[in-house]
């Protein structure tokens, strides 16, 4: 039997506010446990909450990058359960008018075997606002008869979070990934969350479950809890996918749970049943009064958003004539979008596909290498487009221009000028220089011309590298090339 996967994913997005959604208290991530809990976050008696209005303004901003419907009159309720990490006994939440309703994103998903890529549109239920809880650590605490204990740090209490829910609109672990990415690079984009996922700014629940392909039902899902790394989310869906396969096939039934994802192992193990749904008993905050979004607030904050990633995507493929992948990659963040920009602002516009290339390709590689986050880049813009601008002119070639790279990244130089000065890199393109070279190589290596006359192409190549080699990687190597050729009595 062939069966289809049904997700749907839950992304709670901490708002970058200084102070959480209620009170006064700082948002600030690290500090010593229960430093930032105010009596208003774990309502004490007596205290009343205050809503603040740098949330409300960030959910609008991501309402309007979605093209969502705005509820201009929302509420808060209360959502009552009891957990140790949420003292008072309730979460405030929206249930039935969220200030955010039928959005959409559209995501380029992975190539397929053909080797193109497609988009897809994925519906964007709702996107409420609501508190975070606080969090339970559960190592390195024990009593004094060794037993494990659990520990509480409240200061996440009272986060602003912006809960979104997506339609059951993705149909692989490959997809939600593709959502989740593009989820996470619009929120960072219009400023609405530092994205961190390590600090648990960005966490993704998975709602799945399998169907018989063809099957217009859904199946039960279980909800995959707290995936923070666009790997896990991956690794747990897949394995969920084969779980739910797997009982089915063996003849039993898959019950609606809630489950955690363990990286160590990379299998899913039940927290809790959810056979029947929990009465949370909502009602609105007789505290809160209802949310009336005021137009000109709405316009104003339209007027501030920036070139949404779509839009710059759009244009790089119908201004600059990238392709539709180049345009996704570069769009990937806002800092590689900025990037690109001022370096194809300094190289000039014939440039561009180089650009590109160097900011997907070398600038990219070389961060990974030394895992550095694009805020420790040392090399500016204006530094890369000098490498780029050399290369065009013929001044040095591609792997001269990885030194200069190299050099500019620990600090060496102002530019690519003063490196190729201070450490004589020029390109030797003086073809009586170079034939000389070519001359010199085909002596000492007579058996590889005799092999690429006898027809191996590959001793060309060898050939190639030891001209290269001689130069000290100088020689053009278009010219060696030719000249090699014609020497070679191949041209």
């Amino acid at each position: 039997m062939q069966w289809e996967t049904v997700i749907g994913l839950e992304v709670h997005t901490q708002l970058s506010t200084q102070t959480k959604i209620f009170s006064g208290a700082s948002t600030a991530f690290g500090a010593a446990p229960n430093t930032q809990a105010c009596a208003v976050d774990i309502a004490l008696p007596g205290v009343l909450p205050v809503l603040n209005r740098g949330a409300v303004e960030r959910a609008i901003r991501f309402g309007l990058a979605i093209g969502a419907k705005l509820n201009r009159n929302n509420v808060f309720d209360r959502k009552n359960y009891f957990y140790p990490d949420l003292p008072k006994g309730y979460q405030i939440s929206q249930l039935a008018l969220p200030i955010v309703e039928a959005g959409e994103l559209t995501v380029l998903l992975p190539s397929t075997g053909s080797g193109t890529a497609e988009e897809k549109t994925i519906r964007i239920t709702r996107a409420h606002l609501e508190e975070d809880a606080g969090k339970s650590l559960h190592e390195d605490f024990h009593g004094e008869d060794g037993r494990p204990l659990t520990g509480i740090d409240l200061n996440r209490a009272g986060t602003p979070l912006l809960e979104i829910v997506s339609e059951p609109d993705l149909r692989s672990a490959k997809e939600a990934v593709a959502y989740a990415r593009a989820l996470h690079t619009l929120v960072t984009w219009i400023g609405i969350c530092d994205g961190n996922m390590q600090e648990g700014s960005f966490r993704v629940d998975a709602n799945v479950s399998v169907r018989p392909l063809g099957q217009k039902e859904y199946g039960t899902r279980r909800e995959i809890k707290n995936l923070n790394s666009f790997k896990f989310l991956e690794q747990a869906i897949n394995y969920e996918v084969r779980w739910q396969i797997e009982q089915i096939e063996d003849g039993h039934r898959i019950v609606q749970a809630t489950v955690l994802f363990d990286p160590d192992t990379g299998e899913t193990r039940m927290m809790r049943s959810k056979e029947d749904a929990h009465d949370y008993r909502y009602f609105p905050d007789p505290d809160l009064l209802p949310v009336k979004l005021d137009e000109d607030w709405i316009a104003q904050i339209r007027a501030g958003l920036p070139e949404l990633p779509r839009q710059k995507q759009a244009r790089y493929v119908s201004e600059l004539g990238l392709s539709a992948y180049d345009a996704s990659v570069l769009t990937s963040s806002k800092w590689t979008a900025d990037y690109f920009e001022a370096m194809l602002s300094s190289a000039g516009i014939a440039q561009v596909k180089a650009c590109a290339n160097w900011v997907t390709g070398g600038l990219a590689a070389y961060l990974n290498q030394m895992d550095s986050s694009p805020d420790l880049c040392t090399v500016t813009p204006q530094q890369a487009a000098s490498v780029v601008k050399r290369v065009a002119d013929g001044t040095i070639n591609g792997k001269i221009a990885k030194e200069i790279f190299d050099a500019l990244w620990k600090g060496e130089g102002a530019d690519a000028d003063q490196i190729i000065e201070a450490r004589g890199l020029k390109q030797v393109s003086d073809s009586g220089a170079i034939v000389a070279i070519i001359e010199e190589v085909m002596a000492a290596n007579a058996k590889s011309v005799e092999e690429f006359r006898a027809g191996k192409e590959k001793a060309f190549n060898a050939l190639v590298g030891q001209v290269m080699k001689a130069s000290k990687g100088k020689a053009n190597p278009a010219q060696v090339n030719e000249l090699l050729k014609n020497k070679l009595g191949a041209g």
